[in-house]
Formats: structure tokens, sequence, C-alpha cells
């Protein structure tokens, strides 16, 4: 592989909101835009193939939705801090991917008439979560993938890790990397970068994240100038696999399973009479933690005590025909058929509202720069996400950030020869990463960090929970300056991957709990049990992270209202 490889446009990630900005771009310029897509993984191994349940659109207006039901049930959803402007342009774009997905020729799953089908999710008002069984994610990154294959202008970087984003002079400039098969120094140059590398989800032990996930875009992201926005806020999806963490999607209880405790009752009439298992994820999420911490639980393993899930009254053909994934994995990985037994879950992390902050187009403070995807914070899903709106906004903002990106091209000045002092500091860091050595070991400093997120950064926090998880965080990045890279070798050194791979926890780990200190309230999926309550008139805000030496420096800047003042939030 060559040393210094040089696109228009660099795409960092290859899940669905980087698929979804690459055939855009593609379209847009009629294939002529000359475009590098990288990824550390493999193609079709990105996580987006993990999302199960589907994509939120409004397609049945005749029926009773509207692009104005999805845009409260969003906005209340998010606990108000979703910024409105931008969940406005969400609703009214959403439908229209949807559509054109289906022109690209995804399998959705139809209903008896022949319509596209959707389900009801949790926190909407509307069945509008598009499905196509309960291998949504899957099959629309196939049918990007099969889609960007019509334009001859991509050139694929798979497991290509990318250890930093070079900005020069305030203008993206490229980025540098290691190409795990050969182990060789890589630099990539471009005019223009999209940063679609997901979220941040194994910060914590018990996740729904693919081992993969590490936060790296964010991280760079940090570390190259860029603040990081509302990174407190952690979604737990209430139905994780216990004990492997795996996603029970949704859809589970879209199509009308319950959620039980240890004495058979369906609990959630205690927490959300009216929407019951179908609440808003934060809302499930305290309810369920609330029955386990008072006793109602059972007793599991490792200290993850659970709940059930239950779907056996839904019979064979409906779990076979809209839930087969769900019947396989619980078969495979704790050896029940849910058509016979309920599945154990519990709370498990599950996505990040907070990012690489951004404007309603996708654009970052640096120009060159843009985020799409869970990535980034434009500021959708404030608070707390309603579930299939993830999807959804990767679908919306892959397509709004290539089409920026494209229109850009003309007027985004060329790559810059990159320095040789700054590429050497790049490669200088892994040489020192390399040569370290000490007693720690990395493995166990990331259990140690993930134990840590875990215990304190979790459905509920407290001030002082906040507090030792900060202490705690700092004394692992001074050792992890102890922990050696024990694999010299170069080809695939995954060893040198994790070790950056904690790096870049590390920097996201202490963002989001100052962040989470800092924030005295409770609002979505941060709930604090020392500041119980929402607080409008201190904290109606977004949180914004800089990278200092020292530690994460906070500002703070305004929520975007122009459609609904925040109200009392029921369910």
């Amino acid at each position: 592989m060559s040393e210094d490889l040089v696109h228009d446009v660099l795409i960092l990630g290859a899940g669905l909101a980087g698929l979804r900005a690459a055939v855009e771009i593609a379209r847009k310029t009629n294939g002529k835009a000359d475009i590098g897509i990288v990824s550390k993984v493999q193609l079709m191994r990105a996580h987006s193939v993990c999302a199960e349940g589907g994509t939120g659109a409004v397609l049945r207006t005749d029926e009773g939705d509207s692009l104005e039901l999805h845009a409260w049930d969003t906005v209340k959803g998010s606990d108000f801090l979703a910024d409105q402007d931008v969940v406005f342009r969400f609703v009214e774009t959403s439908p229209k991917e949807i559509l054109q997905l289906d022109h690209w020729g995804i399998p959705w799953t139809r209903d008896e008439h022949g319509r596209i089908e959707q389900r009801p999710f949790g926190g909407h008002s509307y069945p509008r979560a598009t499905l196509a069984a309960d291998k949504t994610g899957f099959f629309e990154m196939q049918t990007l993938y099969d889609t960007l294959l019509r334009y001859p202008c991509f050139k694929r970087y798979d497991e290509l890790f990318i250890t930093d984003i070079l900005v020069v002079d305030g203008q993206f400039a490229g980025m540098a990397g290691i190409h795990a098969p050969s182990g060789e120094p890589v630099t990539l140059r471009g005019k223009a970068l999209v940063i679609a590398s997901g979220g941040a989800g194994t910060l914590f032990g018990f996740t729904t994240y693919s081992q993969s996930v590490t936060g790296d875009g964010l991280a760079m992201a940090y570390r190259a100038g860029l603040p990081l926005e509302d990174m407190e806020f952690i979604q737990f999806h209430p139905t994780g696999l216990v004990p492997s963490g795996i996603l029970m999607t949704e859809g589970c209880r879209g199509e009308g399973g319950y959620l039980r405790n240890a004495a058979g009752e369906r609990f959630m009439e205690r927490y959300a009479a009216a929407k019951m298992e179908l609440a808003p994820r934060d809302v499930v999420s305290r309810a369920e933690m609330t029955e386990i911490l008072e006793g109602r639980g059972f007793e599991g393993p490792d200290g993850l005590d659970y709940l059930h899930l239950d779907l056996t009254h839904l019979g064979a053909e409906k779990i076979n025909k809209r839930l087969p994934l769900i019947r396989e994995v619980a078969m495979k990985f704790v050896g029940i058929d849910p058509i016979e037994k309920p599945v154990p879950i519990r709370p498990v992390a599950h996505y990040s509202m907070g990012g690489i902050e951004t404007d309603i187009n996708g654009a970052t403070r640096v120009p060159g720069i843009w985020v799409a995807g869970e990535a980034a914070c434009v500021s959708l899903h404030g608070a707390n996400r309603l579930g299939s709106n993830s999807t959804a906004e990767c679908l919306v903002w892959g397509g709004i950030t290539g089409g920026e990106v494209a229109d850009s091209l003309s007027r985004l000045p060329a790559p810059p020869p990159l320095a040789e002092d700054r590429i050497q500091s790049c490669r200088q860091r892994i040489e020192e990463l390399m040569s370290r050595d000490g007693d720690e070991n990395l493995y166990a400093l990331r259990r140690e960090l993930r134990a840590t997120m875990d215990s304190s950064f979790g459905v509920f926090r407290t001030g002082e929970g906040l507090a030792i998880a900060r202490d705690k965080i700092r004394e692992i990045r001074v050792r992890a300056l102890r922990a050696p890279v024990n694999d010299k070798s170069r080809v695939y050194n995954s060893n040198l991957f994790h070790a950056l791979e904690l790096e870049n926890l590390i920097d996201l780990a202490e963002a989001s709990v100052a962040g989470a200190l800092a924030r005295q309230e409770s609002r979505g999926a941060h709930s604090r049990r020392d500041y119980t309550t929402r607080d409008d008139d201190h904290w109606l805000k977004h949180t914004l992270s800089w990278c200092t030496e020292a530690e994460p420096r906070l500002e703070y800047k305004s929520v975007a209202i122009n459609a609904w003042k925040p109200v009392e939030r029921k369910y």
C-alpha cells in the first residue's frame, strides 16, 4: 500500500451513514468525485449491520400519522434538549430515504396489502418503525453498497486503522493511520472528510456494541480541536440479553412483548401506564433498574440481575416471521427458545446521543470536515433518543453531508502536502507507544475503565459516584503510560490497536463524566439521584467539551426552540 494516498473526499467509517454519504457524493457528481472509504474492519462488518428493529419515518399521513406528530414525539422524547429545527428537517427527509431505499431494492417487510410495513416503537404515537424483519440495518447496508457499486469512483481501504485526523492552518488536510495487513504507516489526503465512525458504547462492559466501536472518530476529532457535544447523555436500551448484552430489539415490544419481574408482574403499569412497554427507553430503563434494585428481579451471573422479556404469548408463527433473529440469538446464546420461555434481559449501554458538534448540515467548525450518523451531534436526539430514529438519522445526514460535500468540492482547496515533521510526529507517537515499558496490562485497564463506567455512569448516577469515576479515569490514564504493547510484530498487530483504542476510550470517558458531573439535574438518559428533577432555568442548554492538556474545558450553547416550549414529560 502506498504511503501517501490522495482523494477528493475521504469517508471515515463504512456503516450506514458512511455508505449513504458515499452514494450521495457519487450521484451528485455523476461519478466524477474521487472517494476513499476508510474502515478499520472489513466491508459489511460495520456495527450498523446489528441494527434490528426498524427505521423511523412517516408513511401513513392518510391514516393519522403526520410529520408534526413525529417531530413532537422526538422533541418530547429528547426531554426538550433536541434542536427543533433539526428535528423538523429530519422528519421531513426520513420518508424520502425510506422510499429511496425501496427504489434501490431493499426487501422491506410488506403488509397484507403489499405496503411497506411499520411497527410500534417506544415513545412514538404511531407505528412508524419501518422494518425488514428484525435485520433492518443489515439489509440497509447491503442495499447501499449494492447501489454504490454502480459508480466506479470510490476505493475501499478496509482494515486501515486511523490514528490521527490532521488539521493544518484551521483546514482539514488528511489522516494518518496503519494498514493492518502490512503494518505500514499510511497518510491519506483529501479536500473533505466525512466522519461516520459510530459511537462510543464500548466504554461499558455490558453493552450492545460490537467490540470494534471504540469512539475513534470522536476522540481523534476531539484531539484535533473540535468540541464534543452532550457526551453525558448515553442511552441504555431496556432489553440487553443477559449475560452477553446482545440487543433484543425494541421490535420485540413493538410486536407485543411484555416485560415481567420475578413475581410475573407487568411492572411498567407502575411507571408509564399509558405506554407500558412502549414508553421511551430512558423511562423503561429506569423502571427496570428500580425493579431490580428493590429486589423484584431474578438473581443473575456476575451481579447482572435481570428481568424477563416475555414473547411466549405471540406464538410461533409471529415470532418466526417478525423476530427470527431474536429467536436465533436467544437459542444460541442462552439456550432459550422465546416461543416457549421468557428471555433474561436488563438495561444495556446502547447509543451515544452526544458526539462531534455539527451544524444542521453536518458541518463542523473546521472547514472541510463533516460528520454524520452516531459520531455526530447535530442534536436530533437531545437527552434521549427514540427507537428507530438512529438508522433514520444515518440515512438522512449521510445524504445531507454527502450532498454538502459534493456541492463544496469545487470551492475547497486542493489538499496540501503534509509537512514531514507533522507526519513524523504521528509516527513517533506510535513508536513511543510500542516502546513503552512497565508492569501494567492494557487489557486489565480497559476492564477497569468499563467497570468504572458500568458502576458510576449507568442508568442512575450521583455526584459522589461521578467524582469517583473522574478520579479513576485519571488514574487509568496515568497507569496506561506503563502498559506495554507486548506484540512487537507489524502484521495485524491487534495489541497495538487495542492500546490506541484504550487511549480513545479514556479521552471520551473523561469528557462524558465531566459533563455529567457539571450537569446538576435529571434530564432524559442523565438521571441523577442527587438532582432528581429537570431544571430548565439552569440546564436547558447543550454541553460542549473541549480537549485541553489538564482536563476537559466545558462550555454551553442554547437549544434551538422554535415550535414547543418545554413541558412536563408524561407517558
